[in-house]
């Protein structure tokens, strides 16, 4: 089955056409920078721009920086605060004129690594993160996902974890890469110790640069890049919305 999965993120809006048995993409990934403020108006036009750029008219899946529930943005991270309480799937199925499921960001890139990537046969407890604009979290038991599970909001020496730990934090502070590692590391222990997890997964885009600060890490678990990287996203969206 061929769905287009999209990937709004905090600082760009990425999609491509997908095959869902194989999570593979079919067409050269097409992306857009997130707008600024990122309103419902703006996000539902670009999305929109994305889907016209494929000429696409069947299903899309998305993922969305938020609490999702019964296709509403119930909160709203790193994107404009009119989302809350949004009917985000209504949005986009007008703009687009096709039908959509919207799913947590987190959620659908790590319903992409556990069926294609570094998650694939494992059982257990796994919790996949994802480093970028924000911290993305996303937690499967046995192979099923516990969704909307916002723990890059825990607090961290008295702020949210994501505005201390987040890349953009490493990029914004200029921060060396094991001085941000020791920083990561310090939320993946308090991760662990509420959740005890058999295997941490890291994505997001830096996990292209894993070799850089994994080393770092000392969370009594292990540890591995995601490999799916900056296209689970769009995967995981798909798949989302195939097995509607």
């Amino acid at each position: 089955m061929e769905v287009l999965g999209i990937d709004i993120g905090g600082t760009g809006i990425k999609g491509a056409p997908v095959d869902t048995q194989t999570g593979q993409l079919i067409a050269e990934r097409f992306r857009l920078p997130t707008p600024q403020p990122a309103t419902p108006e703006k996000v539902s036009a670009t999305v929109a721009a994305v889907a016209d750029h494929f000429g696409w008219q069947g299903q899309i899946g998305c993922g969305f920086p938020a609490v999702i529930q019964h296709g509403k943005t119930v909160t709203a991270a790193n994107i404009s605060k009119q989302w809350v309480d949004a009917d985000g799937r209504a949005l986009f199925e007008q703009a687009t004129g096709c039908t959509v499921t919207l799913g947590n960001d987190a959620d659908v890139a790590g319903l992409a690594e556990m069926r294609f990537g570094a998650g694939k046969d494992r059982q257990g407890c796994v919790l996949i993160v994802t480093l970028g604009t924000g911290i993305g979290t996303a937690l499967f038991i046995d192979g099923r996902l516990v969704p909307n599970i916002e723990l890059g909001h825990i607090e961290v020496r008295g702020m949210d974890a994501e505005k201390w730990a987040a890349e953009s934090a490493r990029k914004r502070e200029d921060l060396g890469w094991r001085q941000w590692a020791e920083r990561v590391d310090e939320v993946l222990g308090c991760l662990h110790a509420y959740l005890w997890p058999e295997l941490i997964i890291i994505g997001g885009g830096v996990s292209k640069k894993h070799e850089k600060f994994l080393p770092y890490l000392n969370v009594p678990t292990e540890v591995v890049p995601a490999q799916l990287r900056n296209q689970a996203g769009m995967v995981g969206a798909a798949l989302a919305a195939a097995e509607r």
